[in-house]
């Protein structure tokens, strides 16, 4: 689970970023109409669509901060697995205006002043490394960093391939690398973005977490000393990196029941990385037949 001191660097980290993407994208969406690159004004758009996602994912982080209450027992950490998901489409979004636009320029490809495109590209390809510097190792703890580690990694490869748009125009005069570019720059976000999409979707459907099987942790518990059986197990995330358990554990009659339950919670915490867990004991009579004990 991610600290408070990890909560409030990340924060910073997002709020860097924000500023050097808010601060590039005018000068981006500037150079790609006047020097009619689709692929600049792709990747401007791209970054539109993070400046929108980051500040989407440090009111998650905010909203996260906000203390349980009656009606929401596990707080607001939700919001960051909504803002996750949200950029993904996001994402998705500004993929299929690409692909339209692109398949316009097919048609009766436009001509592109490429030394100027060119230019502008290897500053934005910059910014977005230093962005991707700030943000990257923090991306590994939350799907909401993960999120907007994704968009700008996905402005990164846009800048890549608008440098090399405008490298192949300004060496051959071939215009219709520009929209073909673009294409390949969508694509590759729709791949990246793939995970994000699927893992949020996932863990609002509490769907078994990534990297636990229900099958082993069973035959785990079942081999701690005074459980004879697990039944009615349930795992998921409440958000990225908090695992939720519930399950009925049957015991023998002559085990001590707090004994066993201390047990079951470290080998759960130990070897699954699952701390948040509602256990029912029940113990087995001599004819095998169980009753609830608590």
């Amino acid at each position: 689970m991610v600290s408070a001191m990890e909560r409030t660097n990340e924060t910073k980290r997002l709020t860097w970023v924000l500023a050097i993407t808010a601060i590039y994208f005018f000068a981006e969406l500037l150079g790609g109409i006047l020097t009619n690159s689709l692929a600049l004004l792709s990747d401007a758009g791209h970054m539109f669509s993070d400046i929108a996602a980051l500040g989407l994912s440090l009111f998650a982080f905010q909203m996260a901060r906000r203390p349980a209450t009656a009606k929401r027992t596990y707080g607001y950490h939700r919001m960051e697995i909504l803002a996750a998901l949200i950029n993904g489409l996001t994402l998705w979004l500004v993929v299929g205006v690409i692909f339209n636009e692109a398949y316009r320029r097919f048609l009766d490809p436009p001509e592109v002043h490429s030394l100027g495109m060119l230019f502008i590209a290897s500053i934005g390809l910059m910014v977005n490394v230093i962005a991707g510097t700030i943000l990257y190792g923090s991306d590994h703890r939350s799907l909401n960093m993960h999120g907007a580690f994704l968009h700008v990694l996905g402005d990164t490869i846009g800048s890549v391939g608008a440098v090399a748009a405008g490298l192949v125009m300004l060496a051959t005069g071939w215009y219709l690398a520009d929209p073909l570019i673009s294409v390949l720059i969508g694509l590759l976000i729709l791949y990246t973005s793939w995970d994000l999409v699927k893992e949020s979707i996932d863990i609002l459907m509490q769907s078994v977490p990534k990297g636990i099987d229900v099958e082993e942790v069973q035959r785990a518990l079942e081999q701690i000393h005074g459980v004879i059986k697990v039944h009615d197990l349930h795992v998921w995330a409440v958000t990225s990196g908090v695992f939720t358990l519930s399950a009925h554990a049957v015991i023998a009659p002559d085990g001590n029941p707090h004994t066993i339950l201390d047990r079951i919670e470290d080998k759960l915490k130990s070897r699954f990385s699952i701390e948040h867990t509602t256990i029912q004991l029940e113990i087995e009579d001599r004819e095998g037949k169980e009753f609830q004990a608590f």
